[in-house]
């Protein structure tokens, strides 16, 4: 019996001897006899025959004692699925298949298995190689050899010999946190002893160090060079994945040269994942991990609150300024993570949220380049400001100057006061909220997405009513009727303030968000480019209002009416979209994707069958009141002459 199965004896007594550590102790020993396959197999069989009895004598067994070990876990909703792929992996011990087809299997089967059973897999900081180099002098050398070759001045006659550090073949498939687990429990059996006498932070820096042996130094400037400016390697690196990383597995990603550069850089120098992963969407990225992982637990629910998090707390805070410098990618972000809490809600596999949580990965490194370019140009700035302003406060201008049109028609210049005072107590509050943002408590994403949501669908449902209003007064017929019946009772106090509160809200969230934007812009500089853009959007739609405020006059009341009706039914609709949009962001509404849907943010128009039932719901509103307005103005039409 090899040294090898004399190890698997020491991890089960250890596994009788403390039953309160059941759980964590038989991950840990199935995680290290899968470790073990992987890396050892190809000397048990190689093109389909044995080629060492007693080698694929010990792959039958660790197989077979890491399917008892999965056996003997608390039962979640993925413990079948491992059971399955442990019984598949022996099957494939059994077949002699290919050395290439057993470790990815081992190690695809290891690595769920951590997901699904979590446990400490990597230091809480990233560790000293220079500090491993004095403890590899200290403890290592004279077995190993001072450059890890195995021949130390003390390995002779030692049976089994030291492992040899520089047999890059064995070292492609060795993790960092493999050869912490050795030195850690050591080797029963043989003269390699346990290190857990020594703190945890150093046996972190022995198996890094260690692990350096077998990729040159020369190497590590071509690795640096590399992963400088590989960002979507920057982003899906961290120190966990770098101390769980084969060199092997790498290598199936980024071709087997570039593996082992990286490899021989980033065990030298560990901080620098830590310093590419401390990007403004760390946040982000960290509560996707933590929502894959969830969901991969059977927690739907705590999956789907992260992913949500991930949104409003990782993505949010940035969603401005990456607005200002990559608009599409920013959307593309959006509708991604949309469709991403969508296959948690509906219980889609694992492996579809896993390939969807990929390609947010990647676009959050897109992102981060986009946010990581310096301070924006006056140009940018100027054209970012410009741009914000003249799109929020386009909206609002319509509504408000669709309502002063109409008083000045109908010669009500008393009420006028009421809406003017709605749009300037909006501005005033949302100089307000920017203070108390900025300087008390600081204004979260979901607070930012129920703002606007509620505001939007308030305001969508005022602006249903007030639109068929106005459509049943284009007939010249009603509006002699209504001017003659009416006009007396029309705007008392009640309906005036009504005015203000329309003003009031359909300014406020325009100016809400325009806040954030001029915040975002702010910060990066060029704060006379932001002011020249912002006067620059101000000047525009002063002369926009100007403009429908002078054709207003001049229209006849009946067309007047009917294009103001049609103009604010618009509005209504693409409120009513962005509301939804809005309250689907905050997590209040659920969310199904459309694939393939197109996104319109200008009309409020969203992939997803929430938004669309939505707006329809509002169309056929819209249709049923000016249907009926249309059929009361046939019935007192003057009959024809």
């Amino acid at each position: 019996m090899s040294c090898r199965i004399l190890v698997w004896w020491w991890l089960a007594l250890v596994l009788v001897a403390s039953p309160a550590r059941a759980g964590t102790t038989s991950v840990q020993t199935a995680w290290r006899l899968l470790d073990y396959i992987a890396v050892d197999y190809p000397g048990a069989v190689r093109d389909g025959a044995v080629v060492s009895e007693t080698e694929f004598a010990e792959m039958t067994e660790f197989a077979a004692s890491a399917h008892e070990r999965i056996n003997e876990l608390p039962t979640t909703s993925a413990k079948d699925e491992l059971q399955h792929r442990a019984v598949a992996l022996q099957v494939l011990i059994a077949s002699k298949s290919s050395a290439t087809t057993v470790a990815t299997s081992a190690r695809s089967l290891a690595a769920d298995l951590i997901k699904a059973y979590p446990i400490t897999l990597a230091p809480v900081k990233p560790p000293d190689f220079a500090r491993g180099q004095v403890l590899y002098t200290q403890n290592c050398l004279s077995c190993h050899g001072a450059n890890g070759d195995g021949k130390g001045p003390a390995a002779l006659g030692l049976v089994p010999p030291p492992i040899a550090f520089i047999d890059q073949d064995r070292a492609r498939e060795r993790s960092v946190f493999a050869l912490y687990q050795v030195i850690e429990q050591g080797i029963p059996g043989t003269s390699m002893a346990s290190f857990s006498v020594l703190p945890s932070e150093e046996r972190w820096d022995l198996a890094l160090y260690v692990s350096a042996f077998a990729f040159p130094e020369s190497a590590a400037d071509e690795g640096r060079q590399f992963w400088q400016e590989n960002a979507t390697l920057r982003a899906e690196i961290n120190l966990e994945k770098l101390v769980g990383l084969t060199p092997a597995s790498l290598a199936n990603e980024i071709g087997g040269t570039h593996a082992d550069a990286i490899t021989a850089y980033l065990r030298r120098h560990p901080a620098a994942v830590q310093e590419s992963n401390a990007g403004p969407l760390a946040l982000a990225r960290a509560r996707l991990d933590e929502a894959l992982t969830a969901y991969a637990q059977g927690n739907r629910k705590v999956a789907t609150d992260l992913a949500l998090s991930a949104y409003l707390d990782g993505f949010e805070p940035v969603e401005p300024i990456l607005a200002v410098r990559d608009n599409a990618l920013k959307l593309r972000i959006e509708g991604v993570m949309v469709t991403l809490r969508g296959q948690l809600a509906k219980g889609q596999s694992a492996d579809e949220v896993r390939q969807q949580a990929a390609v947010l990965t990647t676009l959050f490194a897109q992102a981060e380049i986009a946010l990581a370019r310096g301070e924006a140009s006056a140009g940018s700035s100027f054209f970012g400001a410009f741009t914000i302003l003249l799109r929020e406060g386009l909206e609002a201008l319509l509504i408000v100057v669709a309502m002063l049109a109409f008083l000045r028609k109908v010669e009500r210049r008393d009420a006028l006061p009421y809406v003017h005072g709605g749009w300037i107590t909006a501005l005033v509050a949302g100089a307000l909220t920017w203070g108390v943002g900025t300087y008390l408590i600081g204004i979260s994403g979901a607070s930012r997405e129920l703002t606007e949501g509620f505001g939007s669908i308030l305001a969508a449902i005022i602006l249903l009513w007030v639109g068929v209003w106005m459509h049943s007064k284009s007939n010249a017929n009603a509006w002699q009727c209504y001017v003659c019946d009416q006009l007396t009772h029309v705007l008392k106090r009640r309906s005036a303030w009504f005015l203000f509160g329309l003003s009031f809200i359909v300014v406020y969230r325009e100016v809400f968000e325009t806040i954030l934007f001029y915040a975002a812009i702010w910060n990066q500089g060029n704060s006379g480019a932001v002011l020249a853009g912002g006067a620059a959007a101000v000047l525009a739609l002063l002369v926009v209002g100007a403009v429908m405020l002078r054709y207003g006059r001049v229209l006849p009341i009946g067309k007047f009416f009917a294009y103001s009706s049609g103009l604010i039914a618009l509005l209504a609709i693409v409120l009513t979209g962005k509301g939804g949009a809005a309250l689907q962001e905050a997590g209040y509404l659920p969310i199904h994707p459309l694939a393939g849907f197109p996104r319109i943010g200008m009309l409020g128009i969203f992939p997803t069958l929430e938004g669309i039932i939505a707006q329809l719901a509002m169309v056929l509103l819209l249709a049923i009141g000016f249907g009926y307005n249309h059929r009361i103005a046939q019935r007192t039409a003057p009959p024809a002459k």
